[in-house]
């Protein structure tokens, strides 16, 4: 039991540590491969830790309920009746999410927390 709770908590940290190294490389606004030659980091273990990053927001989000009245911060709610256009198209970080009247309010909520993490 000891044993398991020591790998949570490294493995914790390590993706804590990580996420740092991925923020600042955004806030840099250097590309991938110059940060990371500026930086000594290989390629390939930035590409592999910002793959297991996405994989545990997504599984925190399956887990993680919100209520559903919390606006994202720098975001607006907006009522049914003000809308003008029947589809959104939302672009984050190379994401881009399509929204009309027929997508699913809960799995929208759950891929915006998802784009809040990275």
């Amino acid at each position: 039991m000891v044993v398991w709770i020591q790998k949570k908590v490294a493995a914790e940290y390590r993706l804590s540590q990580w996420t740092r190294v991925i923020q600042e490389q955004k806030r840099s606004g250097q590309n991938i491969k110059d940060f990371c030659q500026e930086n000594g980091i290989s390629r390939n273990k930035y590409f592999y830790w910002q793959r297991k990053l996405r994989k545990a927001a997504c599984e925190g989000l399956l887990k993680a309920e919100e209520p559903a009245n919390i606006v994202p911060t720098g975001w607006i709610q907006v009522k049914p009746d003000q809308l003008t256009k029947t589809t959104l198209h939302i672009e984050v970080s190379g994401c881009r999410i399509t929204v009309d009247e027929g997508t699913d309010q809960e799995l929208l909520k759950k891929v915006c927390r998802i784009l809040r993490v990275l």
